[in-house]
């Protein structure tokens, strides 16, 4: 057997943490691809994909291989983050352990949850509740990534009001996404194709032009937010990391916005739908991005420290 090696080096533990973060997106994705193409219940139960079968039967046709082949991404996720677990563990980063634990962790909250939505018929609060939980872990894994990079968390490099505006911009992305799952379940993708064409499945019960209202309301706070801090902070000449984030946000956030139009106006293609989830993957990302930028690696100085050159000079 293959001996593990009793110390990793940074540059493997980044490289292990980039493809955690990756797969925590990338089964975002496929979910959705599930959904759109009918076929949440492609596996009609869980943990078996039938009741006498773990895999996807021919009779199950090509719905039964999409959510079986989605089911197999679970596996992926997992060697991924048990991959991140022991690098970090066998690194001197003590402060990446929580991170890496809890993307661990979240796995199997994750595949419990996704059993839940399958044996309670793809419920819409339960499948709203399944997104949620993967966007946490989307955070996760991108800050431990951008962690990863540096050699620790140094102090804040920016003053309090700043710090609070960022703190609000990523509270107000979590209402969106939270509003945009509310969008979803009230409209006509409900993941599952009906053994009735006639009947209308199971919703969240709102009207989809008052939520997608004020869903659209509160992209525009965001936007309007950001905006804010990216005209201040380079009012202020604030730290590159800082302002890079924040520009790289806005400008994700802008074409998210234009992918919701356009997919609203057009009566919610599939492809379009998609590509807006991905969309809401990326807008996590590099909200905790944003977040990550706040503080400096450890060798920087906090806000307000004179460098020692400018104390030499004095």
């Amino acid at each position: 057997m293959p001996v593990l090696p009793t110390s990793f080096s940074p540059a493997t533990v980044s490289r292990v943490a980039l493809v955690n973060a990756v797969a925590n997106g990338l089964i975002v994705v496929t979910g959705g691809l599930v959904r759109l193409t009918g076929s949440g219940l492609g596996c009609p139960t869980w943990p078996r994909c039938t009741d006498e079968s773990f895999v996807a039967t021919p009779e199950l046709a090509g719905h039964g291989a999409i959510e079986f082949g989605n089911r197999l991404l679970t596996f992926v996720l997992t060697a991924a983050a048990v991959a991140t677990v022991v690098a970090v563990w066998r690194s001197p980063r003590r402060d990446l352990r929580p991170l890496a634990l809890l993307t661990f962790l979240g796995i199997p909250a994750q595949a419990l949850l996704g059993g839940v939505t399958v044996l309670t018929g793809l419920n819409p609060w339960t499948v709203a509740a399944h997104f949620l939980v993967s966007a946490v872990l989307v955070a996760l894994a991108t800050t431990l990534w951008l962690r990863s990079r540096e050699p620790g968390v140094g102090q804040p490099l920016l003053r309090r009001p700043f710090v609070l505006l960022i703190a609000g911009i990523a509270a107000v992305t979590g209402v969106v996404l939270v509003l945009g799952t509310i969008v979803t379940g009230s409209g006509p993708h409900s993941g599952d194709v009906p053994e009735d064409p006639a009947a209308a499945p199971v919703r969240m019960g709102f009207d989809p032009e008052l939520v997608s209202q004020l869903h659209a309301d509160v992209v525009f706070l965001l936007l309007g937010l950001t905006v804010s801090l990216l005209v201040a902070l380079y009012a202020t000449d604030s730290p590159g990391r800082v302002r890079r984030a924040a520009r790289d946000l806005l400008i994700v956030q802008l074409a998210q916005g234009v992918v919701g139009y356009v997919q609203y106006f057009t009566d919610l293609p599939i492809a379009l739908v998609l590509l807006h989830m991905l969309g809401a993957v990326l807008i996590t990302a590099y909200t905790a991005r944003l977040v990550w930028s706040v503080r400096g690696p450890a060798s920087e100085l906090p806000v307000g420290t004179p460098s020692k050159t400018a104390t030499a000079t004095r």
